[in-house]
């Protein structure tokens, strides 16, 4: 991966996943202030990371279940955290399907919830599986095939309220590669295994494109996919847009995702695949409206999806 080079000396820890029989092992590349780089192996102990503090409703979370997952057009696995601009491997999934990843949801469990189209020829398939996030293997649940018109999705847990952690997937029906619009707002009835619709966006957002994202004090939010792109709230009872915002000078994407962290949103976006360049990562910051599209630019992959469970801070952590 590529990150913004620092000025002095700086630490990026990629994950190389865990032998079978051996601890999980990191290269730590470090870069002195002249530029040289020097790279070395060491345990997952010798790199503990900065803990993340709970700032939700409830402070049983794990810490797993507080950070952002983001995943690759090439099926990989990453976590993400943001305060840190440190994007960290954990592997190839490997579920059961040709079908490409689309997008991802993370639950309170910190289990995510993966989106794979069959889009050879429009979108002619779909479904949802499911992927343990220390790992990246796909679990042993069924997965969810989804409806017709409903194939590409944008996804996000979101609790029932500030009090309560009981929490819903909600997802939306993305336009497909043949121009058709989005449905709309749905959610996922685990329990039947099925996409229960909620209703079209309204005004000028109907029928656009979205990625979600939740809270864990019951919020909502579409980061849609117009010129200037927009990042709403949407009320998840019938689907109407409460408010939004133009995110100006963020590119109206080809691959893109969303996640909210700690009071801000983070916003992925690439263009086509055939300019060579990779994800950027822009930083909405509502408390000020201030937007760093320089947050994290050319990371050296594209995301396709991103997630992060109800779980995360929903402010700034100590």
């Amino acid at each position: 991966m590529a990150l913004p080079r620092p000025s002095l000396a700086a630490l990026v820890a990629v994950a190389l996943g865990c032998a079978p029989n051996g601890p999980a092992q990191f290269i730590v590349s470090t870069r002195d202030a002249g530029g040289t780089v020097t790279d070395a192996a060491v345990s997952v102990d010798a790199l503990r990371p900065i803990p993340v503090r709970d700032s939700g409703v409830d402070p049983n979370c794990s810490e797993a279940a507080q950070l952002v997952y983001v995943l690759s057009e090439a099926n990989e696995l990453y976590s993400f955290r943001p305060n840190l601009r440190q994007f960290t491997r954990i592997g190839t999934l490997n579920c059961p399907t040709r079908m490409q990843p689309n997008s991802m949801a993370i639950d309170r469990n910190a289990v995510a919830w993966v989106n794979f189209v069959d889009s050879s020829l429009g979108d002619t398939a779909g479904s949802v599986y499911r992927v343990n996030t220390t790992t990246a293997a796909c679990t042993s649940d069924a997965p969810i095939d989804l409806p017709d018109g409903w194939f590409r999705l944008g996804m996000g847990f979101s609790t029932a309220n500030a009090s309560d952690t009981s929490e819903t997937l909600f997802v939306t029906s993305t336009g497909d590669p043949l121009g058709a619009s989005s449905l709309g707002l749905g959610r996922i009835d685990a329990a039947s295994a099925s996409l229960v619709p909620v209703g079209a966006f309204s005004g000028s957002l109907r029928g656009q494109s979205a990625e979600l994202t939740g809270t864990g004090d019951g919020r909502l939010f579409g980061f849609f996919t117009t010129t200037p792109v927009q990042v709403a709230q949407i009320d998840k009872e019938n689907a109407s847009i409460l408010n939004a915002v133009p995110v100006r000078g963020v590119e109206t994407p080809s691959a893109w995702a969303f996640s909210f962290w700690g009071g801000d949103f983070y916003l992925y976006t690439a263009p086509s695949a055939l300019t060579g360049r990779t994800t950027n990562v822009t930083r909405y910051r509502p408390s000020d409206g201030s937007i760093n599209t320089a947050y994290m630019t050319n990371i050296g992959f594209r995301i396709v999806g991103a997630g992060v469970s109800t779980c995360a801070p929903i402010a700034p952590p100590p």
